[in-house]
């Protein structure tokens, strides 16, 4: 699928972007007319699914980056095809609706909500580009309803690739397709031994967006400064400020917790940090970060309201690779990655597909000119207003948590734990 919003300018400040590829390997769908859930009910779905991930991938060591939403989309594709125990296990994990049908229109939904923003398309300030592809097995007999559902819901690309006599030639045509879609970000995805002989069908996703801070930080401000590892030792880091008293922005704080919201230029994308007041915290808020309390700190009725705040962010650039399919089965995808996955609702056979690896890489770089970044919400109705008293100070100068979120829909886009900003990966 591409859906875009365009942007004209590539300089500085948070560029995004996640790729998600499924693998399947050899081991009917009808469209029903049965009303979708809504547009919240699969942001609900996809948000305690996106917690649940962080709750495995958090046990890993360094910084994280990766998109619950690339990865939710993809999956979705895949399950359409799924059935009995398969489908069951996929709607548990993913927090998907158990009657399949419903869940294509939803995802249409959202997707349409996400990329139809007109102040977006009218400034140029923001670019979200969303691309699904499809790459089967020459001549394989994928059921027509199961690839017609995929174009017609998730707008995917399908290409034939003969995995059979030249899987090499797959590997770089794949890889050459997500190349181009990211900007040249993301490379060499697939490595030359994932596929091979008996691989039948790739699906891959790609979410790739930029756009303007919608108040730049001044890089005459941008200092060398500490950052406090976890380990107690300090790296000396690019720490970005906005330290103006009529800097004002969405705040909350809790005993234990700091939150900002920076949002982004004439758009509802916005990138909101997490940060705990202790310099090694972050454990802390890990433990507690489920939808319910993520709701309460930063949600459109949570704590969050205008206040003056002197704002102190490092400059930073993540890429990180995963393989999740062991993670998936851990949290209960058990089948889909064995001989007793059933995907017949793809080709018809039962015990005959099953997923072979789901590889994820994720890219983002934060800097601070404001016209390269990712998601954003607008500074609506506080009118030039600016709150009494002191500004409040939010440094960020320990590991934090951040997220990217379209504020009309509620969708977490992207989500990343920075535990060195001196580290890439």
């Amino acid at each position: 699928m591409i859906a875009r919003m365009t942007v004209k300018a590539c300089r500085a400040l948070a560029l995004a972007l996640s790729v998600g590829v499924w693998f399947l390997t050899n081991a009917e769908w009808t469209v029903a007319e049965v009303p979708a859930p809504s547009t919240q009910d699969v942001v609900a779905g996809n948000t305690a699914f996106a917690l649940d991930l962080y709750a495995k991938l958090k046990t890993t060591d360094g910084n994280l980056f990766f998109s619950p939403y690339s990865i939710s989309t993809a999956l979705a594709m895949t399950y359409a095809g799924a059935r009995g125990d398969t489908a069951a296990q996929m709607a548990k994990v993913l927090h998907f609706p158990t009657q399949q049908d419903q869940l294509p229109p939803a995802f249409a939904a959202l997707e349409s909500n996400l990329l139809t923003d007109q102040a977006i398309q009218k400034t140029g300030t923001v670019r979200l580009d969303v691309a699904n592809s499809l790459w089967p097995q020459q001549k394989y007999p994928f059921l027509p309803d199961y690839l017609s559902l995929l174009k017609r819901y998730y707008d995917t690309s399908v290409t034939p690739l003969d995995y059979e006599k030249a899987p090499e030639t797959a590997r770089k045509t794949i890889n050459d397709w997500v190349e181009q879609k990211t900007n040249r970000k993301i490379t060499d995805l697939i490595n030359p031994v994932t596929l091979n002989p008996l691989t039948r069908l790739v699906l891959a996703d790609v979410v790739y967006f930029k756009g303007d801070w919608s108040k730049p930080f001044d890089s005459k401000q941008t200092a060398e400064r500490p950052f406090h590892l976890a380990s107690g030792k300090d790296v000396k880091c690019h720490m970005m400020a906005h330290n103006r008293d009529q800097d004002v922005y969405l705040y909350a704080e809790t005993p234990d917790l700091q939150v900002v919201k920076l949002p982004y230029k004439y758009s509802d994308l916005c990138m909101i940090v997490l940060l705990p007041r202790k310099k090694n915290g972050l454990s802390a808020l890990e433990s507690e970060l489920t939808p319910a309390k993520l709701a309460e700190w930063s949600g459109r009725d949570g704590r969050l309201d205008f206040s003056k705040v002197n704002v102190f962010l490092p400059k930073f650039t993540l890429t990180r690779e995963v393989s999740l399919g062991q993670t998936l089965a851990a949290m209960g995808m058990t089948d889909a990655f064995t001989s007793k996955a059933d995907f017949s609702g793809m080709d018809g056979q039962t015990n005959w597909l099953y997923i072979g690896e789901v590889a994820h890489k994720a890219f983002v770089a934060v800097c601070e000119r404001g016209t390269e970044a990712a998601a954003a919400t607008s500074y609506k109705g506080i009118g030039g207003i600016v709150p009494e008293g002191s500004p409040k100070v939010f440094r960020a100068d320990h590991p934090f948590l951040f997220f990217i979120r379209d504020d009309r829909t509620g969708s977490i886009l992207f989500l990343s734990r920075v535990m060195d900003p001196t580290a890439q990966n």
